[in-house]
């Protein structure tokens, strides 16, 4: 069965708006981190904004990581969008929940929902996310969009914590499924 893994770039206030996040240099720790994710991926999820995000910039560059990140297959969650130019790309039909039930029980390696934080919010709300992966910034903002949705609970166990030269955690958990 393909794994939901949702990858998020956060402040350390929780805040996951990533234009927000700033004052640390991207560097080879980071690279790695991402490259490791683009190794184990099969598929990106990706909501309507995120979606038109990256196919304005990612079919324009180059090199292998943006060879590699542009062939995955996108599944994107939207109502209003029928046309998508940044392929393999389809729209998900029907009810989120049940279209990534779907998606999991086929072939092809984990999906990654990438940034998308409404949609990595449904997921986290029906049960559907197998790992959370954040890269935390060593920065409060104090105010913005927060990967958790106010209100919810989630208990997670920590299946890694790893300090970078630049002060990013990189942090992977594991939501804990309660017997209902």
């Amino acid at each position: 069965m393909r794994k939901i893994i949702v990858t998020e770039f956060i402040s350390a206030d929780g805040i996951a708006e990533v234009e927000k996040l700033t004052g640390v240099a991207w560097n080879s720790e980071m690279d790695k981190f991402k490259n490791d994710e683009l190794a184990d991926s099969g598929a990106m999820l990706l909501g309507r904004k995120t979606y038109q995000i990256f196919a304005g910039s990612w079919p324009s560059e180059t090199g292998d990581f943006a060879d590699r990140f542009n062939a995955l297959p996108k599944y994107v969650a939207s109502t209003t969008l029928t046309d998508l130019d940044w392929t393999p790309a389809e729209v998900l039909k029907g009810a989120l929940p049940d279209a990534v039930r779907t998606l999991k029980q086929g072939d092809g390696g984990n999906i990654y929902v990438h940034g998308s934080i409404s949609v990595a919010q449904q997921l986290l709300r029906h049960g559907l996310v197998d790992r959370i992966r954040l890269l935390g910034y060593p920065v409060a903002v104090g105010q913005g969009k927060p990967f958790f949705a106010p209100g919810e609970q989630h208990r997670l166990e920590l299946v890694s914590a790893v300090g970078f030269s630049n002060g990013i955690l990189a942090l992977e958990y594991a939501p804990v499924r309660t017997k209902e």
